[in-house]
């Protein structure tokens, strides 16, 4: 298929992009490759289907077999004997056994990532199995070993560091050129474990702005494009050059609070923004989406959208009272002042997330309506994380996906239990680290999940505001696609060329 411009960002760049040929199907996303090492950029080497884990997930997100067969845990809980599947081969030829896999893992769990949060001891080989030891019961793991940090990687993969220097992985696909941060070229790996794809090679293309991203769906020259905007989808929906496809994912649009700042250090305050949100004008009219989030959970997220949960409301006049309340007052200008300071506030986001500026400037004026003075800081992703370090972060922008780890009590962990760099920030709750916990440990059900929402969406520590749909445009002539909701992979296995 024609792919002459396939690295085109590189082009921007000044960097020469090279000519891919015919039986080469091209995917541009906006991500940029780190390098090899899974724990930064592992989520493409999964998504591209060139490195796998020992559990995957199905779209409805139940766990399912791949580098590993089976899994199982002691009675106590204490101890999981995992299955590992027989006669795979890494991308160098070697071959994957107990004892690779268990060094891969401890490499994995060496490094910051959800495996170091776990309550493993240890990893050890045993005869076709691997054996994990806990300090305590953690019925979530297996959802763990599913995080694209935990790739089981050949033992030429890492340097003496534990770091990885070259990806070696197991996938359907191999590495033909790694070429970070804008690229890389696969080619189908001959002695893949399971079935052949059907499309002999493979690329993917780091291109950072969205209109050319959109550009080249349009155009032609590449063929899976992932991460458009609102106008894009519209436009390439009048093309015949592509179909666009889109699905919920478990992924919520909110704000970050720093609910440790001295205006929004109370429940009501947080309410206040809140109910300042006109989310179903947002979904509608920003995002293109059927509805706003009515709470954090998205109902693909299954057990943890709570139907019953009273949703959130917008109603600007109920903010203003609240904010009243507070001992704040309209100053000459209508924003609100109190002990002679004026109820102004930074919204971080960055434009990863082409969508993110666009509803930013939205709640600038939505905010406004109320008294509230919004400064928007569009940079780095990174500034919300380093923010949240060092206390600076008044509010962040941000899409929060609960599918890194398919068991979302894994992203809630982190967030809440106590707090994490995407979530909490000046605020604990030790109710919902205990409801949390015991959802890990396996004790806590239905009941518990629900608490957490609860607490959740009556303090507010975020905000949410929409739920995801997942978007990409897909060039005539490739048959077979299908949209993983859980983001784990772009099913370019099972994909094929028709011209």
């Amino acid at each position: 298929m024609r792919r002459s411009l396939a690295f085109l960002a590189a082009t921007l760049l000044a960097t020469a992009a090279p000519v891919f040929a015919d039986d080469t199907l091209d995917v541009v996303a906006q991500f940029e490759i780190q390098s090899a090492e899974p724990s930064t950029t592992g989520y493409i080497f999964t998504r591209m289907g060139v490195a796998e884990t020992l559990i995957n997930a199905n779209p409805d997100g139940n766990l399912t077999p791949s580098l590993a067969t089976d899994w199982a845990a002691s009675d106590d809980g204490l101890t999981w004997t995992i299955t590992l599947r027989d006669a795979v081969q890494f991308h160098d030829g070697t071959a994957m056994t107990p004892e690779t896999v268990a060094d891969a893992l401890n490499i994995a769990r060496a490094k910051p990532g959800p495996l170091a949060k776990t309550p493993v001891n240890a990893i050890e080989p045993a005869k076709g199995t691997i054996v994990l030891t806990l300090s305590e019961p953690f019925a979530a793991l297996p959802a763990y070993l599913a995080h694209y940090s935990a790739q089981i990687l050949a033992p030429a993969a890492y340097g003496d560091d534990g770091a990885a220097v070259e990806m070696i992985g197991t996938g359907p696909y191999k590495i033909a050129e790694l070429a970070p941060p804008l690229g890389l070229k696969a080619a189908a790996f001959p002695d893949y474990w399971g079935p052949a794809p059907h499309v002999p090679n493979v690329s993917y293309s780091a291109v950072s702005r969205v209109e050319t991203r959109a550009l080249m769906a349009e155009s032609g020259d590449a063929d899976f494009v992932f991460g458009l905007d609102p106008a894009s989808v519209a436009r390439l929906g009048l093309s015949d050059t592509a179909t666009v496809h889109s699905v919920a994912i478990p992924r919520t649009l909110l704000i970050k609070v720093n609910a440790g700042h001295p205006f929004l250090s109370t429940p009501e305050a947080r309410r206040a923004l809140s109910l300042a949100i006109d989310r179903a004008g947002i979904a509608k009219a920003v995002l293109r989406y059927p509805e706003g989030a009515t709470q954090l959970f998205p109902p693909s997220v299954g057990d943890w959208h709570d139907a019953a949960l009273s949703p959130l409301a917008y109603d600007p006049e109920e903010a203003k009272s609240l904010l009243a309340d507070l001992g704040w007052t309209a100053g000459a200008d209508g924003i609100l002042v109190r002990d002679g300071e004026r109820l102004a506030l930074t919204l971080t986001t960055y434009p990863d997330r082409p969508e993110l500026p666009l509803v930013a400037a939205v709640l600038e004026q939505q905010f406004r309506t109320i008294g509230v003075e919004l400064t928007i800081n569009t940079t780095n992703s990174s500034e919300i994380s380093s923010g949240h370090a060092d206390g600076s972060l008044d509010l962040g922008l941000i899409a929060r996906n609960f599918a890194l780890i398919p068991n979302p009590v894994g992203t809630v962990l982190s967030d809440y239990a106590p707090t994490g760099d995407w979530g909490a920030m000046g605020w604990q709750n030790d109710q919902i680290v205990q409801l949390a916990r015991s959802v890990g440990r396996g004790d806590g059900g239905n009941a518990e999940r629900a608490q957490i929402s609860a607490i959740l969406q009556a303090e507010l520590p975020i905000i949410p505001i929409a739920w995801y749909r997942q978007t990409l445009a897909v060039a005539q002539g490739v048959e077979g696609t299908t949209i993983d909701p859980w983001e784990r992979t772009f099913g370019l296995q099972d994909l094929k060329l028709t011209q």
